[in-house]
């Protein structure tokens, strides 16, 4: 028999392998395609005479095969309606390693938006626009490793009427979010001989990972209340830097400091990196401008929409300073490493619309709604714990007192009743300054339906540990080293 026909206009292969007849082989063909799912339930099959012709059998040899797999239950016969494919249970699917690990119920984990608030009906109708607008070129991976020029024209006039970037349309590079941007300026420095780029510590691990593996040295800058110490930088070729607001610390790059990094580019010849890290979501002020308006001959400035909007987005942005542009475009024009144009375009037209400022305006009210309610609830029930850093972002530092539970053992109780968090000691790399034993908390992930049952899940645990008839160290746990459930994730999504 052949090893392929068709149902109406569907192709199906059938293997017809080692059989003792054409009936045997027929049936056990269609039985492989029904089970492996290449025949869906409900399918229907040709009439015994269509499919006879069509393997150049006899008709009856085809009638058997359908009556033994009726008889077996996989195919229904019904009057009127011809042969189609039975409904089966579905086989138990073995879940990856990957995806047992426990959910946490109570999720406070920095650095998450509200993905439920996610601007759906608005997104759909820019796509549709995009759509619509778009000539056949934006159907094809982008010529221009810069990216798609519709996106980089709103970004422009977006990032210099909102956070006071200078730029034009040439110099900013789309990229796959924050993290391949920070990957693409390692690789372009390290070309240029650079030897050692100094990050924030305390700061995200995982970018200091990703910093490594472009073949560079990684030092530290470290981080007090005033924001990163430019001082500290040592021979580093280039310096990472949080200005609006350092994670986890909380704190903004004070002026003196903003005036100091640049100084130290010019003496140097050294690039700051801006990682404008939450620099939309400021609640007690208006926004800091970005430092590369400061002196945007030595500032790489680097956005992205995860925060804004979602990370699954893939988005992000660089804007670059001239002398570098050439170098980073030779290292990012690799088909792996180009972003999807038809998003880039949807971007575009979001921007357009002022979509992407209503969304932001609604999202920060909705942030700073929270942050005042944990603020409160903590001062009320555990007022030894004490919130520190400024009102901004999507999480906050919490230190806690001395003599009780340090933060390992805080984060296991919170990790047993549910609740995820991060503690202040998976920011650190040694050597650093001492800090405070602490947790980031963060409070944007959860639903708005979920958040109150979130935030009492929060406190009541720590009330129990800290609270007011807590004595110190009286509700001390069993010293808890392991990672636990509920640590940090191993990558950024953004």
């Amino acid at each position: 028999m052949r090893s392929s026909w068709a149902i109406g206009d569907v192709d199906l292969y059938l293997e017809p392998g080692p059989v003792r007849g054409r009936r045997i082989g027929l049936e056990r063909a269609l039985r492989a395609a029904i089970v492996d799912g290449r025949l869906a339930p409900g399918t229907r099959l040709p009439s015994s005479r269509t499919l006879a012709v069509d393997l150049a059998m006899a008709r009856n040899t085809v009638a058997e095969a359908y009556a033994q797999l009726v008889a077996e239950g996989y195919l229904i016969a019904r009057r009127g309606a011809g042969t189609v494919v039975a409904e089966r249970p579905a086989d138990p699917v073995p879940v990856p390693v990957y995806a047992r690990a426990s959910a946490p119920r109570f999720d406070l984990r920095p650095g998450r938006p509200d993905l439920s608030a996610f601007p759906r009906a608005r997104w759909a109708a820019a796509q549709r626009r995009a759509l619509a607008a778009a000539g056949p070129d934006a159907f094809w991976p982008q010529a221009d490793p810069r990216g798609r020029i519709e996106l980089r024209e709103r970004l422009a006039d977006y990032l210099g009427r909102v956070r006071g970037v200078r730029t034009r349309p040439d110099r900013i590079v789309v990229c796959a979010g924050y993290t391949q941007g920070l990957y693409l300026l390692g690789h372009t420095l390290a070309a240029r001989g650079a030897r050692r780029i100094a990050m924030e510590n305390p700061g995200l691990p995982f970018l200091r990972e990703i910093v490594a593996r472009t073949g560079v040295e990684v030092g530290t800058v470290g981080v007090d209340g005033q924001g990163a110490r430019i001082d500290t930088a040592g021979d580093a070729d280039a310096i990472v830097l949080t200005p609006a607001n350092q994670a986890p610390m909380g704190v903004p790059l004070h002026p003196d400091r903003r005036a100091a990094a640049l100084r130290w580019a010019a003496r140097t010849g050294g690039v700051v990196i801006e990682d404008d890290y939450d620099g939309e979501f400021r609640y007690d002020r208006h926004p800091v401008g970005a430092l590369q308006g400061l002196g945007a001959e030595h500032v790489v400035y680097a956005g992205t929409a995860s925060k804004m909007l979602s990370p699954g987005l893939r988005l992000g942005w660089l804007v670059v300073p001239p002398y570098l542009l050439d170098d980073l475009l030779a290292v990012r024009d690799r088909p792996e490493l180009t972003v999807g144009t038809l998003d880039q375009l949807t971007l575009a037209e979001f921007i357009a619309a002022g979509d992407l400022d209503r969304h932001v305006r609604r999202a920060r009210l909705a942030y700073r709604d929270r942050r005042d309610r944990l603020v409160a609830e903590l001062a009320r029930r555990v007022p030894a714990v004490r919130v520190c850093g400024i009102a901004a972002g999507l999480q906050v530092r919490l230190e806690l007192p001395e003599g009780g539970p340090g933060e390992e053992e805080t984060r296991a109780l919170l990790a047993r009743r549910g609740v995820a968090v991060h503690r202040m000691g998976w920011y650190h790399r040694a050597p650093y300054a001492e800090h405070p034993p602490g947790l980031v908390v963060g409070y944007a992930a959860p639903t708005a339906a979920a958040f109150a049952g979130t935030l009492e899940a929060l406190v009541a645990a720590l009330a129990e540990l800290f609270g007011p008839r807590t004595a110190p160290g009286r509700a001390r746990l069993p010293e808890h080293t392991g990672g636990g459930p509920f640590g940090p994730p191993p990558v950024d999504s953004a």
